[in-house]
């Protein structure tokens, strides 16, 4: 019980910042849909994937993208509070650097899984979705790919020390993130380096998985067994985990919020 609270304390704290922030969340939807329209139309005029024209095709990453950005400003937190000083606070608590790191992982996947759940209401009502698709599985995918997608955002915070580090770091990462993941065509149409860059992409396999939710029962294909993302995604969320919590309790990051306490 004495670590629940505290670390529920800390998810809740996140979370309600997170409501607050309204523009936050119409950001969250505006963007996709942008995307989704503007995107889709011009390539739909073009091209089509398999047996689904292009609008299809576009939807598993379009939701993919809204949970890989909600995920990484999810764990923009833990950078502002080291920075704004309400970090070691948190430190004073009862929470070990793990819990901590815990805790912001998990507020960070349940924001990008909630932006992503409004994301998919919009899509049904209009009608870029039905209830022909695996639902189970879609939601299955979308918490799974919150969870690997607030791993990569917390390791980019456990290495930042100000928000503009975090900033230009994440610009750097996010975009061959997305570009590189099947998320605007199929990877085994690439050449190969960048079939093979993709392929190391954990971002890759959870918009497969979303692509066996939407585009699989309604005829359409996906790239990769689904075992075989379900287990990149749980492998790199945990080895993820670890090495953000390594490297957040190392004694010269906390050097930064204590200076005083500096070892000569």
């Amino acid at each position: 019980m004495s670590f629940f609270k505290p670390v529920y304390a800390v998810i809740l704290r996140d979370l309600i910042k997170f409501f607050r922030q309204r523009g936050r969340l119409l950001s969250s939807l505006v963007r996709p849909l942008i995307w989704l329209v503007v995107i889709g139309a011009g390539f739909n005029s073009m091209v089509t994937v398999g047996k689904s024209d292009y609008f299809e095709f576009l939807v598993p990453g379009v939701i993919g993208m809204t949970t890989l950005f909600g995920a990484l400003l999810g764990a923009l937190s833990m950078v502002y509070e080291k920075e704004s000083g309400v970090m070691r606070m948190i430190l004073v608590s009862p929470l070990t650097h793990r819990s901590i790191v815990f805790a912001k992982m998990a507020a960070a996947t349940c924001s990008a899984f909630v932006q992503a759940c409004f994301l998919l209401i919009v899509l049904f009502v209009l009608g870029y979705i039905d209830l022909s698709i695996n639902w189970y599985l879609l939601l299955t995918g979308m918490l799974t790919l919150a969870i690997a997608c607030s791993g990569v955002g917390l390791l980019v915070a456990s290495f930042s020390k100000t928000l503009d580090n975090f900033a230009a770091i994440m610009n750097f990462v996010i975009f061959p993130i997305f570009f590189l993941s099947g998320s605007l065509y199929p990877i085994t149409n690439l050449p190969y380096f960048l079939k093979f860059i993709a392929q190391l992409n954990p971002y890759t396999y959870g918009v497969d998985i979303l692509k066996h939710g939407i585009l699989v029962p309604n005829g359409g294909t996906s790239d990769i067994p689904l075992i075989i993302s379900f287990s990149v995604l749980f492998s790199f969320s945990i080895a993820a985990f670890f090495v953000a919590s390594w490297r957040f309790s190392l004694e010269e990051t906390t050097s930064i919020w204590f200076p005083q306490q500096k070892k000569k």
